[in-house]
């Protein structure tokens, strides 16, 4: 698996944590070589062939048309495209046109992830979204007029102002839409935020009853609609699971190339420089730009895969338990919060909603 940071974006959201900024000074067109002369180096070091690619950030589809093109041309002189799973890329609904939408397929982008996050005109104010409600509409419309195979729509529950019929409104015209994917996150307030600024001041709040409400309502709402909950935060109708995410919560190794990305190879982790300038500079001059390494021990993967398997609708297997993990999870399935095969643990259920907890629990 392959995963592409771009870390521009038009305008910071408040409640984002990843590694973003505008583009400034910043050359993209350097940039995008970095990241091809990158995307060479470590594949042919690493001797895997990417089955998928998934180009994140930041907003991958603010690069303009030259850029994409030039970026696509690159990973193709060491990817063969035809090989895939797919090929994934995000998108924020104000950043692309009709034509723009086109070439996204033209290139081989066969999975476009929507960061709609709300149709209530509130609630994008609040998250500081760039688009309006209608804009976000028309642009599922678009890709699915350039026979894009699979569109997602991402959004966010348990938002500053946001109600129960304001979710229930905005999951129902999600569907409307007719994406093959929708993925319903719980807002989350992570450090080096706006947001988390202002929890910390007392001006936000959480509150687990009202997350709940959220979760279930969506739980409802979608699996009604034909969409199999396969992931706490994520609904596909049929052969339309992201292959790619489900490929990080089983353990595959993937490679994360640009500025902060994050690999894991065998039991190695790297981490690039967080420093869009950097990184380019380290590419040109050193070929990489790895920042930090790690080796993973047996526990430390253990751990991780408990509280990635959780949240998968085929759970974890027994033997990732010690004893008393074992016990808890007989626990867990009297209370009705999990089901227990001969061979593994499976959160059902309100079980569903606490997997954060009951995975911290489980180790």
């Amino acid at each position: 698996m392959l995963y592409l940071h771009i870390p521009f974006c038009h305008r910071i959201c408040p409640y984002c944590s990843f590694y973003k900024h505008t583009p400034g000074q910043t050359s993209i067109g350097r940039f995008i070589d970095a990241l091809v002369t990158e995307s060479a180096a470590r594949i042919a070091s690493s001797g895997q062939v990417p089955r998928t690619i998934y180009l994140g950030g930041g907003t991958p589809s603010m690069l303009s048309p030259a850029h994409l093109t030039k970026l696509f041309q690159g990973l193709k002189e060491s990817i063969d495209f035809t090989q895939l799973d797919d090929v994934t890329m995000e998108a924020n609904p104000a950043t692309f046109d009709e034509k723009k939408a086109a070439l996204f397929t033209e290139l081989g982008v066969t999975r476009t992830s929507l960061g709609i996050q709300s149709f209530a005109p509130h609630v994008l104010k609040t998250l500081g979204r760039e688009h309006t409600p209608e804009e976000a509409s028309a642009s599922v419309d678009m890709l699915r007029r350039t026979g894009m195979r699979s569109i997602n729509i991402d959004l966010m529950f348990s938002i500053p102002g946001q109600s129960l019929e304001d979710w229930k409104q905005t999951l129902q015209t999600a569907v409307s839409l007719e994406p093959q994917h929708i993925s319903a996150y719980n807002l989350t307030y992570e450090e080096d935020t706006a947001f988390f600024e202002s929890l910390r001041k007392g001006e936000m709040s959480q509150n687990e009853d009202h997350d709940a409400d959220h979760f279930h309502l969506a739980d409802e709402l979608l699996t009604q609609a034909g969409f199999d909950h396969y992931e706490t935060s994520n609904y596909a109708q049929p052969d339309h699971h992201s292959t790619h995410n489900q490929g990080y919560w089983s353990g595959e190794d993937y490679l994360g190339l640009g500025p902060s990305a994050v690999s894991t190879v065998g039991m190695v982790r790297h981490k690039n420089i967080p420093d869009t300038a950097h990184y380019v500079s380290q590419i040109e001059s050193i070929g990489n730009a790895i920042h930090e390494s790690e080796t993973i021990d047996e526990e430390a993967w253990r751990l991780e895969r408990i509280a990635l398997g959780l949240r998968t609708k085929e759970g974890i297997p027994l033997t990732l338990l010690d004893s008393e993990g074992k016990r808890r999870a007989l626990t867990l399935a009297e209370e009705g919060l999990a089901e227990m095969t001969e061979t593994s643990l499976i959160l059902v259920q309100r079980g569903r909603a606490l997997v954060d907890p009951i995975a911290a629990e489980l180790v």
